[in-house]
Order: structure tokens, then C-alpha cells, then sequence
């Protein structure tokens, strides 16, 4: 053992299971279900985190009733043809000697009737602010239902061969909704105290514990904070906690923030909300109670973990995003090896982002996490010589994989340190840790033996007189500058802006061509240097994907605290440059009418072009030229490192 983590490999009873450490892989969705049916994909997904280390595993929620259907990929825990695939899960991770317990929940009013075409149920018709669906106040008869339904699936998981089930009254949760004073208006015996609200909880408990006997743990999920008007706080979470626990029959509490439609942004936190955000919500109820409590909020290293156990927060942490973008998190750590993690970067693309997209989840660093089931075909019988072309995430994932294969790999990079645009990305507000994926991969390539040559222009003269077996080309894109700018010197790039080859000042608007971070990005960065900034995108909302990432809400607090002004719905025509101003002719394109505006300089986040350049030169080339990342066409980060290892394994 590291005698570094005094705390977290420590192990720890909870209920009837003992864990062999503190780091849990806590409940969060992924997509997966086909049919309302656990997969293969499931299981091979937390096989691998139960292999890497993880000292228990809580699988995403199991539905309880046929009226939640929330989304189209979720597991229908009531129906009995779940349990082989169950069974397959539990045994995956058993197999590594980790216990794993099943979420159940009713998703209640956060919910669309899309699916199941049936009322979506609640204990008030309180219409959810995401779903905008006004939901049917269950009656007495409705909420023995919904009881019985936890006792049943949590039969079905018993069955299955799981550990334990915990109740997920957090989040996204009927029962959630009945804790809540903003989202339970009843006036019965189920609404108005603490303990009435309680009631289908304690209710729940009863029927849930019934079904998995003593030998089985049972945890309960709480949310301590909704941050919404009139919702639940720490003290009532408190208060709740300690009937649960004054029941008997509950083995540990799990903690939340935030409500996963209302303020989701808050649950599944960005890089722009800091480590460790929530543990005061695991503070508070482990003052309260003598369960073990799980602390949550962004922890992404085990150093921060190790604090959350050392200063009392919590007896375990939750890891989820970071064991997302490492299976092998608990592992290395445990072996002494914490700066080999492939640490979260808490962008959310291709994790919470993809999901909001009714994808399965995935991630933005991590090729294999969601693939853990598809198997990757073996290495050639030669070793090669390969020569990858561009240090950014692309290149450096290219590199990586193909020396972790046995090739010779040289990486050339022209300017002075890897990173690409990602290094200009992280040198914005609230961005930095972006940069991780460049640190975390050119630590890898260093690991593998990559050569990796800095400062080194690469041309098709040098490549073919070296006549390596491979060559691949990530050399990125460059800034095109829009059709419109005409002669205008001072309508310039993001990137003319943050590598500092122009420093605007006075008025200055930015155009929002890619709804993404480019745009909100320098905007900040401009304002914080005294600029007036105005932000204009042809779109319906500035910055349209920040609300997939959850990056919206903080966003728009800073831009307001900033003063950035934001327009929608325009179309520059054309500009042109006079007396010191450019002048734009733009267009409100839900109005047809035109108007000229004036500005001390414009600064575009617009559509870049591949710079393949040396593709071209290499057309014939007597050796394998592949094209990776932006080279190929300009995308997101999470393109380039698919490709990168794509064409690493396919060497």
C-alpha cells in the first residue's frame, strides 16, 4: 500500500459487504440499455473500473415502474427479463473481487411522457422546468405502487446477483420530489412536515429492505441542497437523514447537490465550479448520523480524495468522471502511480454532453471507456518506424497508442511545446484545466518511449529521405478568415487574440460562428482587459453548445458580472474599415432588416480550414500516409484523440 493515502485504502465495513477502499464508482447514466436490458456494454464498463481498483461499484438507476421512462435508454428494472443481464454484470465484477450494488428509481415529474406514453407521476402537479409537463398527483393507491415497484426491482437485483441496492432520492427522483418542499404541495399524510414528506421514503426502506434480506446492503441517496427557490436545504436533508437512519435497516448514505434539471449544471459540475464543491452537504449529515457517508463534487485526483477522508468530510469519496477517464484511477494510485491518471478535465463533451444527445457515454481523453466490450485486434508481428506530424491532441493520442504497441515513434511538433490549439483554449478564464489532456498525453508518450522532437519543422523532403514505414499527419487547421471581412484589418481571429499577434481594445464585437467556447472564451478574456464586448451569433442563444456541457449558467453569471452584452439572431453582410472603426453591415434575420454598426475591431470565431498542406506534397509518397484530427477537417478535441488512437491500433 502507498503509505501516501493513509485513509483511502483503508477498508471499510458497509452494512453485511466490507470494501477494500474508499473509492466509489457512484451511480451516473451511461446510455447503454438496448430494450430496456443491461448489455454487454455494461458490463465490460464496469468490469473495467472493478479491474482498475475501485473499491465498490453503484450502477446507474434501474427504473421501478413502467411510468418512468425519462429517456429512451434506461433500464427497466421492473421487467424479470433483466436479471441475466444482471447477472452478467455482477459477475464481470466480481471477478475482480469488487462488490457493486444496483440504483433503483422512479424519476417522477422530471420526466416526458414521450416514451412510455403514459401520465408522468409526481406528488403534485408541479410541472418540471426541463420537461414542462404538468405531471398526475399520484393518489394512495398510486404511491403503494410505486413502493411495491422498489421491492420488486430490488428483488430482481437480488436475484441478480447484486451486493446492494441504494435508493436514489436525489437528482431525478420521485421520491426526491416528495422530500422536497417546492415540488410536494399535498396536504394528506405525505405532505406538509419533514416526516410526512418522508413518509414514502421510510415507506420504500420497508419494502426494500424486505426483498434483499440482511445480507444485502442498502444505501440511500440524498440531495442536501436544491438550490432552487423553496427547495430542499442542509438542514431538512439533515433532518431526513436521521429518520433513515433511525429505521435500522439502512447501511450507508450517499449525497448530491443540485436537482438534474433545474440546476443540473450544479450535479455534474464543470471546470468552472472547483474541486470538492458538495462535500460540505457529506460534512453536514456525517455530524448528523453515525452511517457511513459518501462525499461527492468533483473530485478528480486521489489527492483530493485523500483530503475529503482526512478532514472528516466523508468515510468514502465518490470518483465518478475521474474513473470515467481512467478505469485505472484506484489502481495507480494505489501503486504509488497517481501522475499516470489520465485525470478528468471536467469538459463534459463527451461524458454529460454526449448523453445529452442520446448518445452512450464516452469520453473526451479516454478512447476505450464505452468500447470496453468491443476487443482491440493485436499488434503486427514487426515493430514499425512511425513519424507522427503535430503535437496537439491528435498527434500526441496517435503517438501514444502506436509506441504502447511496440512501434518507434518520433513526434515532431514545430512550435515549442505540444499542445496545439488546446494550449490557446486552457490560456482563457475558467479554462486551464483543459490543458490536461496535452499534460496527460505527452506524459504517456514520454512513458512509451516516444520520441517526441519540439521546435522541429517537418516537410516532404525530410520525410521521404528518412523513409519511416508510417507517417501520420496531425498537423491541425488554420485560422479562414469569413467571406465577409473583406480588406478590414482589424476583423481578426480568436487565435490572432489569445497567441497575442493583436491586442483589441475600445468596442469590440466578437462573432459567435460555432457555438461552442471559442467565442465566450475571448469575450471574457476581453472584457477582463477593459474592453466593451458584444457577442453576436446567427444562432438563437450565444454559445448554444455550453448548454450540452453545462457550462451555460456559469457562463452567463460571469458575462453579466463582466458586462457582455449579447446579441442573437444576426448575419454580418459585409465590413469595411473607416477612419479607425469597422463598419458592418448586419442583419437581423428574423426581421429582414439591416442596420450598420460600428466597432473598434471584431474578432471572429469562425469556421477554420485543414492545413494539409504537407498531405498534398506526400500524394506520393513510397510509404502509409494517414490523416488525423483537424488535418482531416476541423472538429472538437474528442474527434482528434478517437483518431489518433484509431490509427495508432490500426498500425
Amino acid at each position: 500500500m502507498n503509505g501516501r493515502y493513509k485513509y483511502l485504502f483503508s477498508p471499510l465495513r458497509v452494512g453485511p459487504v466490507v470494501v477494500r477502499n474508499r473509492i466509489v464508482f457512484s451511480a451516473h447514466l451511461t446510455n447503454y440499455a438496448a430494450d430496456g436490458l443491461p448489455t454487454a456494454q455494461h458490463a465490460a464498463y464496469y468490469a473495467a473500473r472493478a479491474e482498475g481498483g475501485a473499491g465498490l461499484i453503484i450502477t446507474e438507476e434501474h427504473s421501478t415502474h413502467r411510468t418512468d421512462w425519462p429517456y429512451e435508454k434506461l433500464i427497466h428494472g421492473f421487467h424479470r427479463e433483466v436479471i441475466p443481464g444482471y447477472r452478467r454484470i455482477t459477475e464481470a465484477v466480481h471477478a475482480h473481487g469488487v462488490p457493486i450494488f444496483a440504483q433503483l428509481n422512479h424519476n417522477g415529474g422530471q420526466a416526458s411522457s414521450m416514451y412510455s406514453r403514459l401520465p408522468v407521476w409526481a406528488p403534485s402537479p408541479v410541472p418540471d422546468p426541463m420537461f414542462r409537463e404538468v405531471p398526475k398527483a399520484i393518489d394512495t393507491r398510486e404511491i403503494a405502487e410505486v413502493v411495491a415497484g422498489y421491492g420488486t426491482v430490488a428483488g430482481h437485483c437480488a436475484e441478480g446477483g447484486f451486493d446492494g441496492v441504494e435508493l436514489q432520492c436525489s437528482h431525478s427522483s420521485i421520491v426526491r420530489g416528495f422530500l422536497s418542499p417546492a415540488t410536494n404541495l399535498r396536504t394528506d399524510s405525505y405532505g406538509g412536515t419533514v416526516t410526512n414528506r418522508a413518509r414514502i421514503l421510510l415507506e420504500i426502506i420497508d419494502a426494500v429492505r424486505e426483498a434483499i434480506g440482511p445480507g444485502r446492503a442498502l444505501g440511500v441517496r440524498l440531495c442536501g441542497d436544491e438550490l432552487i427557490e423553496g427547495g430542499t436545504t442542509i438542514g431538512e436533508a439533515v433532518e431526513v437523514a436521521k429518520l433513515v437512519e433511525a429505521t435500522g435497516k439502512v447501511d450507508y448514505i450517499n449525497t448530491s447537490i443540485g436537482v438534474a434539471t433545474a440546476t443540473l449544471y450544479m450535479i455534474e459540475a464543470s471546470m468552472a465550479i472547483p474541486p470538492g464543491y458538495a462535500l460540505f452537504i457529506a460534512n453536514a449529515l456525517r455530524e448528523a448520523v453515525r452511517l457511513p457517508v459518501v462525499g461527492v463534487g468533483r473530485i478528480k485526483d486521489p489527492v483530493q480524495a485523500e483530503r475529503a477522508l482526512a478532514e472528516g468530510h466523508c468515510d468514502l469519496v465518490g470518483v465518478v468522471r475521474g474513473q470515467i477517464a481512467d478505469a485505472d484511477f484506484a489502481a495507480k494510485a494505489r501503486a504509488g502511480h497517481a501522475t499516470e491518471i489520465r485525470t478528468c478535465l471536467s469538459c463534459n463533451q463527451e461524458c454529460v454532453g454526449r448523453m445529452g444527445l442520446n448518445r452512450w457515454l464516452g469520453c473526451i481523453e479516454n478512447p476505450r471507456t464505452g468500447r470496453e466490450s468491443v476487443p482491440l485486434s493485436l499488434p503486427g508481428s514487426r515493430p514499425k518506424r512511425v513519424f507522427v506530424v503535430g503535437g496537439g491532441p491528435a498527434g500526441l493520442q496517435a503517438a501514444s497508442t502506436a509506441a504502447r504497441r511496440g512501434h518507434h515513434v518520433t513526434l515532431f511538433e514545430r512550435e515549442g511545446a505540444t499542445g496545439g490549439q488546446v494550449a490557446l483554449a486552457a490560456s482563457v478564464p475558467s479554462r486551464a484545466e483543459f490543458l490536461d489532456v496535452v499534460r496527460n498525453l505527452l506524459a504517456e508518450c514520454r512513458r512509451y518511449g516516444v520520441d517526441v522532437k519540439t521546435g522541429t519543422e517537418v516537410d516532404a523532403g525530410l520525410l521521404i529521405s528518412e523513409a519511416p514505414d508510417v507517417v501520420v499527419l496531425a498537423t491541425g487547421a488554420k485560422p479562414k478568415p469569413p467571406y465577409w471581412a473583406g480588406e478590414a484589418d482589424r476583423v481578426v481571429d480568436v487565435r490572432d487574440v489569445l497567441q497575442g499577434r493583436v491586442a483589441p481594445h475600445g468596442d469590440v464585437l466578437v462573432i459567435d460562428d460555432l457555438g461552442f467556447h471559442q467565442a465566450t472564451s475571448v469575450a471574457e478574456l476581453l472584457a477582463d482587459r477593459g474592453c466593451a464586448v458584444t457577442l453576436s451569433t446567427s444562432g438563437m442563444v450565444v454559445g448554444q453548445d455550453l448548454g450540452v456541457t453545462l457550462d451555460m449558467e456559469t457562463f452567463s453569471v460571469r458575462a453579466h458580472a463582466k458586462g457582455i452584452r449579447q446579441h442573437t439572431d444576426e448575419v454580418v453582410l459585409g465590413a469595411s474599415q473607416v477612419d479607425g472603426k469597422v463598419v458592418l453591415q448586419m442583419l437581423t434575420h428574423t426581421t429582414g432588416v439591416t442596420d450598420e454598426v460600428h466597432y473598434d475591431w471584431v474578432v471572429c470565431a469562425t469556421h477554420q480550414e485543414p492545413e494539409d498542406e504537407l498531405w498534398r506534397a506526400l500524394a506520393d509518397a513510397p510509404f502509409p500516409v494517414h490523416r488525423v484530427g483537424d488535418c482531416l477537417t476541423p472538429r472538437r478535441a474528442h474527434a482528434a484523440v478517437i483518431e489518433g488512437d484509431r490509427v495508432g491500433v490500426s498500425l
